[in-house]
């Protein structure tokens, strides 16, 4: 009987005479055994920094804002009544050409200026002055329909607080300063937002600029969770969530053409630009400048797209089909910025509409290059005189409605009451002052002034004391 340890020798010798036996007879490579030195990689392509012409869109880009626009706004009516030129009596001392009739059924109900106003004293011996219709003899007081109509409180404390909720004050901070109620303080702010965004819509249209620059600005909004904590509650228990906000402004002029709020997406912008398209003049395409956000690009198509025929490639073979490309005149370029930890390595401009040379001839003008300084200094603005979007501050906004309101206030405050030193004019004759100081030397200018808006720096009071027409008035001849 073979003994297992003999068995198990026997195996092993097996298994090394096979393993030698293949090592023998497998075929070597010759490539191994002869091996030869590597050739060298050929050059590599040269990469064409030169961008590709825009192929154009399938398909139109489809836009909410311009779906949600598309209800009639008001027009000026075909028919005006006969203006109205007092023959009689003395001549009238208190001026209401920019008072209208707000009786639906007069038939002079929201021209402004038709002569057919006069005043009727003070009722009650209050501090306002009424007005009466000599048409259809219905009386109303100056004041209706803006922010200063039923308040109890003056005029100059009302003035005085939106005052400093436009140079960046919070609401609490300015109750504080003037012993109100913040409560009332929200309230006024509410009411002011309202009438000053009819008032923005009422000047700004038609406007001609050669050059819009767009730009995003992070803000932190405090947003409370409906029915989850009571009101003492609701500060302690604050949930943040990132906002932006969109700014658009004529680098030329310092005009701020469109302030929104919301996220960072494609239909925020689209919202942006057909914003400022609507306050543009029907036939005006400036040069637009941004950052590196690529869905500029679609947003700008949407207003100024139209349909293009593409040319043959071949021959032969089907017509190319039409595709949505950007108008001749449209000119767009963008400032991309590279930043690593928080510090600015590298600057790149890219053309993404028209050429450069087009681009260039536009900057030549002021003597510029491609940037978007403008629109970020507009940013430290905005961080200084809006206190929900301040850095390091304790007055952060509770809501998208809230930081709406307080950029509207902004919005009209900077346009039109706020001088600004980089479009004031030299006088010719240097004005002598009331006091010991130098002689005036420079006329102060607001945005809406430099860009023909208005002829005059607007005091807070006559904004808030302004009334805004039902619709665009005829230009007096």
């Amino acid at each position: 009987m073979v003994s297992t340890l003999f068995f198990y020798q026997l195996v092993l010798v097996a298994l090394v005479w096979l393993c030698v036996m293949l090592q023998w007879a497998w075929p070597s490579d010759p490539a191994a055994m002869c091996p030869t030195t590597p050739e060298p990689p050929g050059p590599r392509p040269k990469r064409h920094h030169e961008p590709t012409p825009f192929a154009g869109l399938t398909t139109k880009p489809h836009c909410d804002a311009c779906e949600s626009s598309s209800a009639p706004r008001p027009q000026t009516p075909s028919v005006s009544p006969p203006r109205l030129v007092p023959t009689r009596g003395r001549r009238r001392q208190v001026d209401t050409s920019t008072h209208f009739c707000p009786n639906p059924d007069c038939v002079y109900q929201g021209w402004v200026g038709w002569g057919n106003l006069r005043a009727n004293g003070h009722p009650s011996g209050g501090p306002w002055r009424q007005l009466l219709c000599v048409v259809c003899r219905r009386s109303f007081l100056e004041t209706l329909g803006t922010l200063l109509h039923g308040k109890r409180a003056s005029v100059e404390l009302i003035v005085r607080v939106i005052a400093c909720l436009a140079e960046g004050l919070g609401i609490r901070g300015t109750a504080r300063v003037f012993e109100v109620d913040a409560n009332t303080v929200l309230q006024w702010l509410v009411d002011a937002a309202e009438q000053l965004r009819a008032f923005s819509q009422h000047f700004l249209h038609d406007v001609r600029v050669r050059q819009v620059q767009l730009d995003e600005l992070f803000a932190l909004l405090s947003a409370v969770k409906a029915s989850e904590v009571s009101e003492a509650e609701a500060i302690a228990r604050l949930e943040r969530s990132p906002q932006w906000v969109w700014v658009a402004m004529d680098p030329e002029s310092k005009l701020l053409l469109a302030l929104d709020v919301g996220n960072r997406t494609l239909a925020m912008a689209q919202r942006v630009v057909h914003h400022v398209a609507q306050v543009l003049a029907p036939d005006c395409a400036p040069l637009f400048l941004t950052d590196g956000f690529r869905e500029y690009m679609t947003a700008l198509l949407t207003p100024y797209g139209h349909w293009g025929q593409l040319p043959r490639r071949q021959v032969t073979g089907p017509t190319p089909k039409p595709r949505w490309m950007p108008l001749p005149q449209l000119l767009y370029a963008q400032v991309i910025k590279t930043v690593r930890r928080r510090r600015l390595v590298d600057v790149k401009h890219r053309v993404v509409f028209g050429t450069l040379e087009a681009v260039q001839q536009v900057l030549a003008v002021c003597g510029w290059q491609i940037n978007t300084a403008f629109v970020e200094r507009i940013n430290l603005n905005l961080r200084q005189h809006v206190a929900a979007v301040g850095r390091r501050v304790t007055t952060l906004c509770k809501g998208e409605d809230g930081l709406r309101q307080q950029l509207g206030l902004y919005h009209v405050y900077d346009n039109f009451c706020l001088p600004h030193a980089s479009v004031r004019h030299p006088l010719l004759q240097p004005e002598p002052t009331h006091g010991t100081g130098s002689a005036k030397r420079w006329q102060p200018q607001t945005p809406a002034m430099a860009a023909g808006l208005t002829d005059h720096v607007w005091t807070l009071r006559e904004v808030l004391r302004f009334r805004v027409p039902p619709w665009p008035q005829p230009q007096a001849r």
